[in-house]
């Protein structure tokens, strides 16, 4: 108890001295915090099985970076005392039986996880929490955005890169804004002063085995937020309706945003302009206050919107600045975004991998590209989440002309026999719907079977993201070989 405590003083206090080992650092989660630490001055090393393109820039910014190899790792626990970590951070990945972890933990390294960690780092900041099923990182991206632009220099740790300001930043402001997974329960570790919920749609039923046991734990989150703080959700979100209206009388400051005049902050007659901005109405507490334009497509994106101008005027941003700002924005990598376009066959790729995200991005695709036949690829994200999600996704294709479906990627998952990808194609009513299941079948199937005027949108969070590039390069080929001919 003694050495967890003075880990943590030694973090809120800024001592540089501090030694830090993130395992799991080429990750999303972990990968943005090394670059808070790295900035505030701490000592940082980190471990992975694969060190990737997110670990060049940490390696530049001084951080020690090694493959995830125990016979290895050991000296970092025992003799040579310069590298020895003062604390371990894991992330939700890295199961307690791992060899690293033993290593760490027979030497009296405390061992901790995003959820004991983070309200450490962050205890001398106000700290605003984004929280939701869905729509997260493109929410915590747009606050970002507008808060930068009105020059408040926020912190900052999103879950997708965000252009020209990446995924991470100390921020010198008392703001920091942190995209908060309920993935392994790390949100309940947050004390925020202000709170976005975006949606409660159940989903992770590895941690959460039923749609109770999710809401319940965004009850407790909603309980975490300052007494006297800020809780900003959407009106047009059954599940996050719910849990305003089951809250108990408290002083805590509760705003709503939707498509409705029952919201506070609504957006109204939203409509698709001819130069491909999505334009609506904006209303503060039933007030006209001209309108909101977005680059990025679908009314997901609008609402997301909404909940970023609440933040920014929490923050003292002009309202009129934060929606010029948003009229710019571009989105997150991986959101909604456009990869290129060969032959008229246009790439786009995004992180959709739950029932209503994919139904919402081929809504946004629709209504953007009304003329162009929508290919749908989806690569299902885990067992668990495609057994018990199975109809519902399985229903979510609507908007494309032809669905491929890939194998499920098995992420933290073990390989399980009794849900196969081909299940989703069968409970689907969609008349044009495949399974095809390795990436390169599915861009060799592509690459023959697209047209000029098609739209491929890939989604998944899984390693679908290959799928885009590698089809661009397929049709470039294509294109090279019917020029020499």
């Amino acid at each position: 108890m003694q050495t967890t405590k003075r880990w943590q003083e030694r973090v809120i206090n800024g001592d540089t001295t501090l030694r830090l080992h993130l395992m799991g650092i080429g990750g999303a989660g972990l990968s943005a915090i090394a670059k808070v630490l790295l900035e505030r001055g701490f000592l940082v090393s980190g471990s992975d099985r694969r060190l990737g393109a997110n670990t060049v820039a940490l390696k530049a910014a001084g951080a020690l970076l090694l493959e995830e190899q125990a016979e290895n790792l050991a000296t970092l626990s025992n003799a040579e005392p310069q590298r020895r970590p003062d604390v371990v951070l894991i992330s939700s990945a890295v199961p307690p039986t791992n060899a690293e972890v033993q290593v760490y933990r027979s030497a009296g390294i405390p061992v901790v996880k995003r959820d004991d960690f983070l309200p450490v780092l962050l205890a001398n900041r106000k700290l605003i929490a984004v929280a939701g099923s869905h729509g997260k990182s493109t929410t915590t991206s747009m606050i970002v955005r507008v808060l930068k632009e009105a020059g408040i220099d926020i912190g900052y740790i999103i879950g997708a890169e965000l252009s020209g300001y990446g995924n991470a930043s100390a921020g010198s402001s008392p703001y920091f804004v942190l995209e908060a997974d309920e993935y392994d329960h790390m949100f309940l570790g947050l004390n925020p002063t202000a709170a976005v919920i975006t949606n409660v749609e159940w989903d992770h039923p590895d941690c959460y085995p039923t749609p109770e046991s999710f809401h319940a734990a965004f009850a407790q989150f909603v309980e975490k937020v300052d007494a006297h703080g800020l809780i900003v959700s959407c009106a047009d979100d059954s599940g996050a309706e719910q849990l305003r209206l089951e809250r108990p009388l408290s002083d805590r400051r509760w705003i709503t945003y939707g498509l409705t005049l029952a919201a506070d902050i609504a957006g109204l007659n939203p409509s698709m302009m001819l130069n491909q901005q999505l334009c609506a109405d904006l209303y503060w507490w039933n007030a006209p206050k001209g309108q909101i334009c977005l680059q990025t497509p679908g009314l997901h994106n609008l609402r997301n919107a909404l909940a970023a101008l609440a933040i920014a005027c929490y923050c003292d941003a002009p309202l009129e600045r934060a929606v010029e700002s948003l009229q710019s924005f571009s989105g997150a990598a991986r959101r909604f975004e456009r990869l290129g376009e060969v032959n008229d066959i246009l790439v786009i790729d995004d992180y959709a991998h739950n029932p209503t995200k994919v139904r919402a991005t081929l809504a946004a695709a629709r209504s953007r590209y009304p003329q162009r036949r929508i290919w749908a690829v989806v690569q299902p994200h885990t067992y668990s989440r495609t057994r018990s999600l199975l109809q519902p996704l399985a229903d979510s294709f609507g908007d494309a002309n032809r669905v491929v479906v890939t194998d499920i990627y098995a992420a933290r998952e073990v390989d399980d026999s009794t849900i196969h990808a081909r299940d989703v194609v069968a409970a689907s009513p969609h008349p044009a719907i495949q399974h095809i299941g390795s990436l390169e079948e599915v861009v060799n199937h592509l690459a023959g079977a697209c047209a000029a005027g098609d739209l491929v949108l890939v989604m998944g969070a899984g390693d679908s993201n290959k799928i885009g590039p590698a089809l661009l390069h397929a049709l470039q080929a294509n294109q090279a070989n019917k020029v020499s001919q």
